[in-house]
């Protein structure tokens, strides 16, 4: 709250700005932050996770020393209601070309990144549409381009298990977001000759869930809608 934000900027002395608007979404949140933000380095913080107290400064030296990547993330632990979760080997996070990884999970926690204000300019902002997984479409967005410099060290404490998580409120139907923005992706020049086909078919494999999810509850107006959009990329993506 802004009394919390005011007294701890008194005690510690610190440059801090509060800012408060209406509830858009988190990719309106972050963005509205890129854009207020002055430094040359931008890290994120969910409501929900933990930084190391050590983290901004060694990421922030392992960027000043790899100028040749604009964004780095860390490793995390993962707690669910307090208690540790370990994590499988295709969820632990990877240096240099995450694209692959990227199309299959949402492989960069939101609250691992720091990146140079240049990344934005480069690349654009969060997209305002998706009310839930902005980041997997954002960071898949950048990963076919740019690379990422992996601080591995345990950096981050994500927290999960809390009922008003974005992941909690839309984990029905959740594939339909990034069934948006594959499709989005694909529609942009991030993507390069050589990685249309390998997105096409993860749009063509999550098409076919969601549509075997839809026709499962009785969905079949909506079942059919992702079998024919399965179908359509399957034809005219993944046969090139």
């Amino acid at each position: 709250t802004r009394p919390d934000v005011a007294l701890f900027k008194e005690e510690n002395s610190l440059n801090l700005r509060y800012h408060c608007q209406p509830n858009r979404g988190p990719a309106a949140a972050r963005n509205t932050g890129i854009r207020m933000a002055r430094g040359s380095c931008l890290a994120f913080l969910d409501s929900d996770d933990e930084w190391h107290r050590d983290k901004l400064a060694v990421q922030y030296k392992a960027l000043r020393t790899n100028p040749d990547y604009l964004v780095s993330h860390t490793m995390e632990r993962w707690l669910r209601s307090g208690e540790h979760l370990n994590q499988k080997k295709y969820h632990q996070p990877r240096h240099g070309d995450i694209f692959l990884q990227a199309l299959q999970l949402c492989c960069v926690g939101m609250s691992t990144v720091m990146a140079r204000t240049e990344l934005f300019h480069r690349h654009g902002l969060f997209n305002e549409t998706l009310r839930c997984c902005e980041d997997y479409e954002y960071w898949l967005r950048i990963g076919a381009i740019e690379k990422f410099y992996l601080v591995e060290k345990r950096l981050t404490v994500k927290h999960g298990g809390r009922p008003d998580q974005v992941s909690n409120l839309f984990r029905v139907g959740i594939d339909r977001f990034r069934i948006q923005a594959l499709a989005k992706l694909l529609s942009t020049s991030s993507v390069q000759h050589n990685q249309r086909a390998v997105v096409g078919k993860e749009l063509v494999r999550r098409c076919t869930i969601y549509a075997q999810g839809c026709r499962r509850h009785d969905k079949e107006d909506e079942a059919l809608f992702y079998y024919q959009l399965a179908e359509f990329c399957r034809t005219r993506l993944c046969s090139r």
